[in-house]
């Protein structure tokens, strides 16, 4: 529980940090451990309502690669939408516009705007789907695997999924073949 609290207030921290940089946020963001936004430009960053910023993602407003020569820093707008996912260690970069109802994979380096409605993985980012047909694919891939209840929450206030027991990990370990589902 004393982790779970701590995590938690470490997860406000950090919204202030994003804030006093500028950063405008709306709603429900869910930062993950060591998410990061631009520090130095955070205040050309807006991101929407229900928005989850993966373990390790990044967001960046400017590019200084080419100060040494030009003695400039371009910096760049970045826009995100609503219901957005950001997975894991993914990089977005300045100048780029993600719309609404977005998932971008994890490891995924964004380099030009996204649509709405997508889902989108690589180096550099490209389309992979639509949501609607990712949404399908899991949806059947629920009728075949193991789908856990509430109780077996990993949800963002406990570390390392806490508030699930060591039985009830077992319980998931003894269930999976590939896949299971957890709230």
């Amino acid at each position: 529980m004393l982790r779970a609290l701590r995590l938690r207030r470490d997860s406000i921290t950090q919204l202030e940090r994003f804030r006093k940089r500028g950063v405008i946020f709306g709603k429900n963001l869910e930062v993950e451990s060591g998410a990061e936004i631009d520090y130095s430009h955070g205040f050309q960053v807006e991101i929407g309502d229900y928005v989850t910023l993966g373990h390790r993602s990044r967001i960046y407003a400017h590019d200084s690669s080419a100060k040494l020569y030009l003695e400039r820093t371009r910096i760049g707008k970045v826009k995100i939408g609503n219901r957005v996912s950001i997975g894991a260690c993914a990089v977005i970069l300045p100048g780029v516009f993600i719309g609404d109802d977005v998932i971008i994979g994890a490891g995924s380096v964004v380099t030009k705007d996204i649509p709405s409605r997508s889902v989108v993985a690589g180096n550099p980012a490209r389309v992979i789907e639509s949501l609607d047909d990712f949404i399908e694919k899991w949806k059947k891939q629920m009728e075949i695997y193991p789908c856990f209840g509430n109780e077996y929450s990993f949800s963002h206030e406990s570390v390392g999924g806490e508030n699930v027991s060591i039985a009830m990990k077992q319980e998931i370990v003894k269930a999976m073949e590939r896949y299971a589902f957890v709230h």
